[in-house]
C-alpha cells in the first residue's frame, strides 16, 4: 500500500461549529453521496456541572475531490442518553452504513463508572431524513459486555459483503490497576461478528483476531476495512496501555492487516504505506482511521496529535504502486 497526496483536511479549532464545540475532531466517518462527502465525528464540550468533558457528533460535508467545506451540521445528530444509560456522556465514534433506502449508524456509547473511568457499549440507530439526524432504536446497546468480553465493547465497523452484515469492534481484555502516577489502563483487541439483519449479531466470543506486535498488553482500536479486488484491507490504531498519552513513542500508531476470506487476518505493519512525519500536525500521533473509496479513488482519513483535538487528515491511495 502507498498513500499520496496527504493534507490535513478539518481543524475544529478554526471553524465555527454549531453545537459549540472548538475542540476535536475524532474519528471520522464518511457517507459518499451523489454531490459530496458527509464526513461524521465527534466533538466534545465541558460538561458545566462535572467540569469533565461530553461527546458528540457533528458533521461537515465537503466536495467530492475532498478538498472545499460545502456546509457543516446545524442540529443535534443524536441525543446522548437519558440517565443511567450506556451513552449518557458520550458517543465517540459513530461508524454509518448505506442500507438500501436507509441510512445505519453504530455509535460507541460511554458512560462514566466510579472504580475506573469509563465504560463502552455498541448502539444502533437509524435516519429518515438522509443522515442529517439519526433515532435511536432504544435506550440500549445492541452489543455489550459478556462473559468473555467483560468490559470496552466498543468501535463498531461495519460493511455488507454478499448479504451478510460483517462488524469489526473492540471488546476489553482487562483494567490495570492504577499506579502512583498512572490512572486505571485499560486493554483491548479487535474482534469480528456477523448478522442477517444488522442489528442482531453473532459475535466470536472473545476472539482476538488481529496479532499483538507490542506485548500482550496491546491496545488496538477503530478497525477499518475496505475491499480492493480480492482482498480486505483493515487499518486501525494501536498504543502501549500506559504511559501513552504525552510520550510519543508509546502513544497510537496506525496498524494494517489484510485478508482473502474475512476469517484469517495477516499483520503487515510494515507495507501499511503510512511513513512517519516530523514537525507536523501529525508528528507524535496517528490515530482513529476511517478508509472508504469515492470517484473511483480510495482515500483514508485519520486523526492527529492529542487524539484529534485539531481535526483530521486524509491521503489517497496510489493505485499505480499499491499492490492488491
Amino acid at each position: 500500500m502507498k498513500w499520496i497526496n496527504k493534507r490535513k483536511l478539518f481543524d475544529p479549532t478554526t471553524f465555527k461549529l454549531a453545537n459549540g464545540c472548538t475542540e476535536f475532531a475524532q474519528s471520522p466517518q464518511t457517507i459518499v453521496f451523489d454531490d459530496f462527502v458527509r464526513i461524521y465525528f465527534s466533538t466534545r464540550k465541558k460538561d458545566k456541572t462535572s467540569g469533565k468533558y461530553l461527546s458528540f457528533i457533528a458533521f461537515i460535508d465537503v466536495d467530492k475531490k475532498l478538498e472545499n467545506i460545502l456546509n457543516s451540521s446545524s442540529n443535534e445528530i443524536i441525543p446522548l442518553g437519558e440517565l443511567g444509560t450506556f451513552d449518557e456522556h458520550g458517543v465517540f465514534p459513530i461508524n454509518v452504513l448505506k442500507d438500501g433506502d436507509r441510512i445505519l449508524a453504530y455509535t460507541t456509547g460511554w458512560s462514566r463508572r466510579v472504580s475506573v473511568s469509563i465504560e463502552t457499549s455498541i448502539g444502533y440507530a437509524v435516519s429518515d431524513d438522509n443522515g442529517l439526524t439519526f433515532k435511536k432504536q432504544g435506550n440500549g446497546p445492541i452489543l455489550s459486555s459478556s462473559i468473555k468480553e467483560p468490559v470496552l465493547v466498543g468501535d463498531g465497523f461495519v460493511k455488507k459483503y454478499d448479504g451478510i452484515y460483517h462488524m469489526w469492534y473492540i471488546f476489553g481484555k482487562k483494567w490495570i490497576p492504577a499506579k502512583e502516577k498512572e490512572p486505571e489502563a485499560r486493554v483491548y483487541k479487535i474482534a469480528h461478528a456477523i448478522s442477517a439483519d444488522g442489528i442482531l449479531w453473532e459475535k466470536e466470543e472473545g476472539v482476538q483476531i488481529i496479532s499483538d506486535v507490542l506485548n500482550e498488553d496491546e491496545c488496538q482500536a477503530l478497525p477499518t476495512v475496505i475491499k480492493i479486488g480480492n482482498r480486505y484491507h483493515m487499518y486501525f490504531c494501536f498504543r502501549e496501555a500506559t504511559d501513552f498519552r504525552k510520550n510519543p513513542k508509546r502513544g497510537y500508531k496506525l496498524g494494517y492487516a489484510y485478508s482473502d476470506d474475512l476469517k484469517n487476518w495477516i499483520r503487515d505493519d510494515e507495507n501499511s504505506g503510512i511513513n512517519p512525519t516530523l514537525g507536523e500536525w501529525d508528528s507524535d500521533m496517528k490515530c482513529y482511521p476511517h478508509i472508504f473509496d469515492c470517484n473511483s479513488k480510495v482515500y483514508l482519513l485519520y486523526n492527529g496529535n492529542e487524539f484529534g483535538k485539531y481535526g483530521f487528515g486524509i491521503v489517497e491511495l496510489d493505485t499505480n504502486t499499491s499492490k492488491h
